[in-house]
């Protein structure tokens, strides 16, 4: 894959970083790239892994949002970034770890749970400067888990959906209707801001044929200050639906949907 890359057309960097497992860890080549998941918004939710990758960095790269969480655990250069200027940012990232400086990408809640693209990336800028150093993923704590937790729908019980990505969604909305409805699962979305947030989600579940009655909790700002736990059944939710811009939703594009499905007592 080369820097340049239209996301409605592909190649997806998503599908770059999926192509191959990681490679086994050799001492003698050093260390690797890293990219690391932050958690959720509040540090308590940092793994020690990840702060000591990015404490250890010479140079750090992600969106200005992200390094600024970070900024104070660590002495690193600092490369911030936003969708705009993301391609330079990360050329500049490669030719400094090519230069043998140590690099840690980060990234917002967990990269395996919807940061594969900027995983992708990240790889796609290191391999073009210095192809034969790998990078490798530090897993952080997503704001999945924590609506999984909040919303008790156990993650064998449920289908997660991410839709927090650029790029076409018919096959993920397709699989978010099956899991409602013919599956009957619990679901765990990440909806995409602001044209798939969680009333235009209920209401498409429920042109689908999902039961209008299902409980829907639009879980905002998990772990920090602010936090809420916004409950509704689906028909309720559906009335949110509509428009595509900020202020078209009464919610942030720091939320996730849970959709329950019933649960009944065996006894």
């Amino acid at each position: 894959m080369s820097g340049e890359y239209d996301l409605d057309a592909g190649p997806d960097p998503a599908t770059f970083a999926a192509g191959a497992v990681e490679p086994n860890i050799d001492e003698a080549a050093g260390d690797p790239v890293y990219a690391v998941g932050v958690g959720p918004g509040n540090r308590e939710y940092l793994t020690p892994r990840g702060e000591r990758a990015i404490r250890e960095a010479d140079v750090v790269v992600g969106f200005t949002t992200v390094v600024e969480f970070v900024e104070e655990l660590t002495d690193a250069d600092l490369l911030t970034c936003g969708y705009e200027d993301e391609a330079e940012a990360l050329e500049k990232f490669g030719e400094r770890v090519a230069a043998g400086e140590s690099g840690t990408a980060v990234a917002m809640g967990d990269p395996n749970h919807s940061g594969y693209q900027f995983v992708g990336k990240v790889q796609d800028a290191v391999e073009r400067a210095a192809p034969d150093l790998p990078v490798r993923v530090i897993p952080g704590i997503s704001s999945i888990q924590l609506a999984a937790s909040r919303a008790r729908t156990p993650m064998e019980d449920t289908e997660f959906v991410t839709l927090h990505k650029s790029g076409d969604l018919e096959s993920d909305m397709d699989r978010l209707a099956a899991a409602a409805t013919v599956d009957e699962r619990h679901l765990l979305v990440l909806p995409r801001p602001y044209d798939r947030m969680p009333g235009d989600l209920a209401a498409f579940l429920l042109a689908k044929g999902a039961d209008p009655d299902l409980e829907a909790l639009v879980c905002e700002k998990l772990t920090h200050d602010d936090e809420e736990l916004h409950r509704f059944t689906l028909a309720e939710l559906a009335a949110h639906a509509g428009g595509d811009g900020r202020d078209d939703s009464p919610f942030s594009d720091l939320v996730v949907l849970a959709v329950r499905q019933p649960v009944y007592s065996s006894s």
